[in-house]
């Protein structure tokens, strides 16, 4: 079993192509830290922040990073794999091309964040903070989205088939040339009140 890291804070450090198998930080400061195409397999962070760190081109299987704040970072063509983000925050990140496949990401706040061209696959992301997010010709299909905060989100020519819009209220939106399946037109259709005979 790896250990441990508690309470610790890493500035200016060079992790770039490193390989995090198993590791556990908790209430860790990483600040300036460079992770460019690191991989992570198993590691876990729990209640840690991230200042400008750049996570360029890093992969991340079946981690977690569970409360955790970044701040700044950039997650330029990162991707995480049945990873949990539960209740982590995101402010003022480059979050462009990002690729989310399966994991739970519920909680997670991303208001107003550029998801522009993102993929969300198998992603459960329950009670999400999306107010304001540009998803713009994003891919966000099989995404369980209940109660998630949607207001003012940008959905232009994104496709949503499969996910659960039952928390979207389709006029708080812009949505031109969205993308949703059958189903989900017949719960937008009652969401705008209409009665299905």
């Amino acid at each position: 079993m790896s250990e441990t890291i508690e309470d610790a804070t890493f500035r200016d450090e060079d992790w770039y192509a490193e390989e995090l198998v198993g590791r556990r930080f908790v209430r860790c400061s990483l600040q300036r830290v460079d992770l460019g195409e690191a991989t992570s397999r198993g590691a876990t962070f729990t209640e840690c922040s991230f200042g400008n760190v750049s996570f360029n081109s890093s992969r991340h299987a079946d981690s977690a990073f569970v409360r955790c704040a970044f701040r700044r970072c950039n997650l330029f063509d990162v991707e995480f794999a049945g990873c949990k983000l539960v209740g982590s925050t995101f402010q003022e990140c480059d979050l462009r091309p990002l690729r989310v496949t399966g994991g739970d990401w519920s909680f997670v706040a991303l208001p107003g964040a550029d998801l522009r061209g993102a993929t969300f696959t198998g992603v459960r992301m329950r009670e999400a903070d999306l107010t304001g997010a540009d998803l713009t010709d994003a891919t966000v299909t099989g995404v369980d989205l209940s109660g998630a905060q949607l207001r003012g989100a940008r959905l232009t020519r994104a496709d949503l088939r499969g996910s659960d819009l039952t928390a979207l209220d389709p006029l708080s939106v812009q949505r031109d040339g969205a993308l949703i399946d059958a189903e989900q037109a017949l719960v937008l259709a009652q969401a705008l009140g209409f009665e299905l005979r």
